[in-house]
């Protein structure tokens, strides 16, 4: 999940990024609302953080210009605890409120919970494909078969799930924890080789040239995602 974080003062917004990228998430950081506005133009974003008071476009308006086109989980930071700035908040849209100081594990926990309930509200909105297709990928869901330019490639059950997350989830970057967390679902052992294997193993089954992958690409530091085939690096 992509969490956009809009808040002027350095040491929060630094404290907050460490913490949400601790949990797995992609982080995307704005020190004022027109740094915010340009990132949602430009990355598919989940959930917003917003501080109220920032320069050049204060949190309340920055929300007016978000719900204009998304209905993404909002969640206020502010230093002013008015009840009127609460009301003016949520009635513009804001999903929930935290006042300062507050602390990381409230934040943490409210962020889960936003996103969980965003997630089963559009749930049932989105109609499973029978086919998914990616360049010369094709997954068959029906019969839980993979085609590699028309020819049958046998994958284990957790290569087949990876490879159908990812193509669920076109030149979005992962990291191997939201990775296992998608794939190994209830299995809470966390293994960071685990994930690397099965990254090789399933590149060994779907590359022409494992060694310089097509399709899954490794973002260094971060993660991975299935690259957009024929553009770029």
């Amino acid at each position: 999940m992509n969490i956009l974080i809009a808040e002027d003062e350095a040491d929060i917004r630094n404290l907050l990024k460490i913490s949400l990228e601790e949990e797995g998430y992609a982080v995307f950081p704005a020190k004022d609302g027109v740094e915010a506005l340009e990132i949602l133009k430009r990355e598919e974003i989940h959930l917003a953080v917003l501080d109220v008071m920032m320069p050049r476009l204060d949190g309340f308006n920055l929300l007016r210009k978000i719900r204009e086109a998304s209905t993404i989980p909002v969640i206020f930071l502010t230093a002013r605890s008015e009840d009127m700035d609460k009301v003016l908040g949520l009635g513009l849209g804001a999903d929930d409120y935290l006042a300062k100081p507050f602390s990381m594990n409230e934040l943490l926990a409210r962020v889960k919970a936003q996103l969980r309930r965003n997630h089963e509200y559009l749930a049932p909105l989105k109609k499973e494909q029978d086919y998914l297709e990616y360049g010369g990928l094709r997954v068959d869901r029906k019969s839980c078969c993979c085609y590699v330019n028309d020819k049958l490639v046998e994958l284990n059950a957790k290569e087949y799930k990876l490879l159908v997350f990812f193509m669920e989830n076109p030149q979005r970057v992962f990291t191997k924890k939201q990775l296992y967390a998608a794939v190994w679902e209830g299995d809470y052992y966390y293994d960071d080789n685990t994930i690397m294997v099965h990254i090789s193993h399933l590149r060994n089954k779907i590359e022409a040239d494992p060694q310089n992958p097509e399709y899954i690409k490794t973002i260094r530091g971060i993660g991975y995602k299935l690259h957009k085939v024929g553009v770029g690096p």
